[in-house]
């Protein structure tokens, strides 16, 4: 009898124009659990991206979706609201074209991020409008996973415990851990579960389509490198990915 697939699955924020190592911790998963129902954070990326100089990573600027907390500091990201839908419309379509313009890929990534930035003024959820952002540059490269929202499930409070029931709920046998999480993670309730753990460690690099790729947006490296470039790096990476804690017989 043949082993049964094992169906991955990354828990992550919705990210605005997201960072190349996030981007690329979701396309290695089979399912993106989007982390909706925690603390709106504004010194992170939920709102906010960095762009970078399509001939000099190093020279950057922070594009930011003015965003207004219904409860202050205790605000949800799924309850977060954009301020100025049509200010947000307008820079999402316009500065991202003034960074990439003269790239050979910008055509492509443009029909794939003015729809996204459309539904800036339909839509006044921060969360669905970087969730937006994400899946355009996910469908770009040909992702085919499935995206369920954390507000849909039921978990424990406890970080650890929360993770491994989110991953449960989706009917995911392994949990895709980013760098970041490898330092608090802890792995008895994913054992207790009869869950998998493997470790999402994208290169670190000063040149190449993986320079800066923990800073600014994955926008700079489809743009300077293709997506079938960027494509082909993920796929590399995804079958590099390597067991952490708990991992099959």
């Amino acid at each position: 009898m043949s082993a049964r697939p094992v169906r991955s699955c990354a828990i992550h924020q919705p990210n605005l124009l997201p960072r190349l190592s996030t981007l690329a911790k979701l396309y290695a998963a089979d399912i993106w659990v989007v982390l909706d129902d925690v603390q709106f954070v504004r010194r992170d990326y939920q709102h906010r991206a960095r762009l970078a100089a399509l001939d000099n990573p190093q020279q950057q600027q922070w594009l930011s979706v003015e965003t207004h907390l219904p409860h202050g500091r205790a605000t949800l990201i799924r309850d977060a609201q954009i301020a100025y839908p049509q200010r947000a419309a307008r820079r999402l379509g316009q500065l991202p074209g003034q960074y990439y313009h003269a790239s050979p890929y910008w055509p492509l990534l443009h029909a794939v991020l003015e729809p996204a930035a459309h539904t800036v003024a339909e839509n006044a959820g921060t969360a669905a409008v970087a969730e937006g952002t994400t899946c355009a540059l996910l469908n770009l490269l040909g992702w085919r996973g499935t995206i369920v929202r954390s507000s849909d499930l039921t978990a424990s409070s406890d970080r650890s415990a929360r993770l491994a029931d989110l991953t449960t709920a989706v009917g995911a046998d392994t949990y895709l851990c980013g760098t970041g999480g490898t330092r608090y993670l802890d792995c008895h309730p994913f054992t207790e579960r009869q869950l998998n753990v493997r470790a999402f460690r994208p290169p670190v690099a000063d040149e190449g389509p993986w320079a800066g790729a923990a800073k600014i947006t994955a926008l700079w490296a489809l743009a300077a490198y293709g997506p079938n470039r960027v494509g082909a790096a993920f796929d590399d990476l995804r079958t590099a990915t390597t067991w952490f804690g708990t991992h099959p017989a």
